[in-house]
């Protein structure tokens, strides 16, 4: 019971991108080319217990610390948000695998330690949104202005 409990409080979610796993991992992890996707500001130190901190709409300041960082292929950090009681920075954690395709690569994401299904309900939507715009932008496209820019919550 215990277990099926937590297994839904999981967000999974992938997305093909059409641009190798070097170009992602680029765009996951410099701050000039995330910015090209998500975010108005940002400060990455990708390396073991590096800042991990973006303005995600320029309102909200996402904070954590990296956990792993091999190059190329997969990534994790620690994860959460500026004056938030419920989702306090570094307080859930985001692992990033990108797998090598014939085509390009496939992003698989996995967001465990948020605290209830509504949570993981806004983050899994957050997700869709902002991988949907980095799968447009690696490949070299302009994803255009971020419909989200401003959002609070």
């Amino acid at each position: 019971m215990g277990i099926a409990m937590q297994d839904s409080l999981v967000v999974r979610r992938e997305a093909r991108i059409p641009a190798p796993p070097a170009t992602v991992f680029a765009f996951l992890t410099d701050p000039e080319k995330i910015l090209r996707w998500m975010g108005t500001e940002a400060s990455l130190e990708p390396q073991l217990d590096g800042l991990y901190l973006v303005n995600v709409t320029g309102a909200r300041f996402a904070r954590g610390a990296f956990r792993e960082v091999v190059p190329v292929h997969r990534l994790a950090y620690s994860f959460g948000w500026d004056d938030s009681e419920v989702v306090p920075p570094g307080s859930s954690l985001v692992e990033i695998d990108l797998i090598e395709q014939p085509d390009g690569t496939l992003l698989r994401l996995t967001h465990t330690g948020l605290p209830n299904a509504a949570q993981c309900a806004g983050h899994a939507e957050g997700w869709e949104h902002y991988l949907g715009r980095l799968a447009i932008a690696a490949a070299g496209r302009d994803p255009g202005p971020d419909p989200w820019h401003g959002r609070t919550g």
